[in-house]
């Protein structure tokens, strides 16, 4: 005979282990600070290593703080929206935002956390843009510094 109680809590233990994703899963794309900011991080500077990940961090974190973006960070990560013109090109371009190299993603997520909970000092000098070298920044304001293939600005 079945007990439909005992099955009930059967189900809900095992449930969600059945669901949960494993360790080797590809990363889940939350709402939360961290994960905007590691994104941001992650598609703009990749290539850039540390320093050219927190130069990105910087800027983003530099809008938060300024009365002309918006006041967080994923509020400003996807400021614009899906479609052009946006803020960042990764975020409008109609492709994935998945991350898809793991050594780099691992990067871009321990430094967005270690940025969120204590900001490192600003290697941009207070930029608010960034383009990469090979384009052209016609609403280029004050250059600040260039790290990596990166051009920064307030």
């Amino acid at each position: 005979m079945h007990c439909p109680r005992l099955l009930a809590v059967a189900l809900a233990t095992a449930l969600p282990l059945i669901l949960a994703p494993s360790a080797q899963a590809v990363p889940r794309l939350a709402q939360s600070a961290q994960n905007c900011l590691a994104l941001a991080m992650y598609w703009e500077a990749k290539s850039e290593g540390p320093d050219g990940m927190l130069a990105v961090a910087a800027v983003v974190l530099n809008r938060v703080a300024h009365p002309e973006f918006p006041d967080t960070v994923c509020g400003v990560v996807k400021q614009g929206g899906e479609s052009p013109p946006c803020q960042f090109s990764w975020w409008c371009d109609g492709r994935s935002d998945q991350p898809t190299e793991a050594r780099a993603w691992a990067t871009a997520t321990r430094l967005a956390e270690r940025a969120l909970r204590s900001p490192p000092s600003d290697l941009t000098d207070g930029a608010l843009f960034f383009h990469n070298v090979s384009i052209e920044a016609p609403w280029a304001r004050e250059r600040t510094v260039q790290i990596g293939q990166h051009v920064f600005y307030r």
